[in-house]
């Protein structure tokens, strides 16, 4: 039996990528909205509770809004926004970042969707501290950079129309709306200073945690690296490698769609420094990937059905 489906904000990008992961799937069907309906509120409605999942792909208010009209006990939310991911009531939909949250997203009913630098962070940072490697009080650094197409149509547009732009800096003010989803859901004591910046690439993500292992105590590097390949041993998804396999990290202009999370652990040469940088797909896992691995869970379908890996 097919479940119903439907993609609230399915013309913005995120909303457009998940439709097209789920295009050929035999286990759903997408309600569509004509283009004259899309922000409809009564069409909208109708939509919502005569589905069995509501992906949500809309502006944080707006996707508050969009709950607000579920009128049943029946229809499942996954909210693309980032209304929802430090929210009581709400699990958090990174199924690998920590023991039991595969499960509990398989058992939820309203799912937020991780942001897309959070991904990557809490994607290195999360395990080493659930095992006492690294403490929680530490002051973390997370610089990034990420492809234009997660600053939505209006940064699309802006390097269309801006041709010799090729990095933009942001978050200046020290107050990211990512660092509350970082410090929560890592569990962390202090805001974590996020560097990030935009580059010349429609995707693509890289996230550098670096780490003075010598001043947090007798921390080798390899240590952190056994530790996470031994946390997401067995994934398709996540992969972990050690700086000796690449001498370095490249994202490219036009990089294909992909669903995959990959982790390093970059160390100097006596182990007491070391660089934890992922890479990802901020459109992949850091958005529609990560959607539809929840919706997937969520319908007890294999977990990478779908997926570009």
């Amino acid at each position: 039996m097919t479940q119903i489906v439907f993609i609230d904000g399915a013309a913005g990008t995120t909303g457009l990528e998940i439709a097209d992961r789920l295009a050929d799937r035999e286990e759903f069907t997408l309600i569509t909205l004509d283009d004259n309906k899309r922000k409809d509120i009564t069409a909208r409605r109708e939509a919502i509770n005569d589905s069995d999942f509501v992906i949500l792909c809309l502006p944080d208010e707006a996707a508050i809004e969009a709950v607000a009209l579920v009128d049943n006990e029946s229809t499942r939310i996954i909210d693309a926004s980032s209304a929802h991911r430090v929210a009581d009531g709400w699990i958090y939909g990174f199924s690998e970042f920590r023991e039991g949250q595969r499960e509990a997203i398989a058992a939820g009913r309203f799912v937020s969707n991780p942001g897309c630098y959070p991904t990557g962070f809490l994607g290195l940072i999360a395990p080493l501290i659930a095992r006492g490697l690294i403490p929680a009080d530490w002051p973390f650094v997370a610089n990034a950079v990420s492809g234009y197409s997660g600053g939505g149509k209006a940064l699309i547009e802006r390097f269309a129309n801006e041709p010799d732009m090729g990095f933009r800096s942001y978050g200046l003010d020290l107050a990211h709306k990512h660092i509350p989803e970082m410090k929560i859901q890592g569990g962390l004591t202090h805001d974590v200073i996020f560097s990030p910046a935009v580059i010349r690439a429609y995707r693509g993500m890289l996230v550098d945690v670096p780490l003075h292992l010598g001043a947090m105590g007798d921390i080798e590097a390899g240590a952190l690296f056994e530790a996470l390949s031994d946390h997401y041993a067995g994934s398709a998804i996540v992969e972990v490698s050690k700086g000796e396999t690449t001498s370095e990290l490249l994202l490219s202009e036009n990089d294909p769609p992909i669903d995959r999370l990959e982790l390093f652990v970059f160390p100097n040469a006596g182990e007491y420094q070391a660089r934890l940088i992922a890479r990802l797909d901020n459109l992949g896992k850091g958005a529609s990937g990560a959607a539809v691995q929840n919706l997937n869970i969520m319908a007890g379908l294999p977990e990478t059905e779908g997926l570009r890996l």
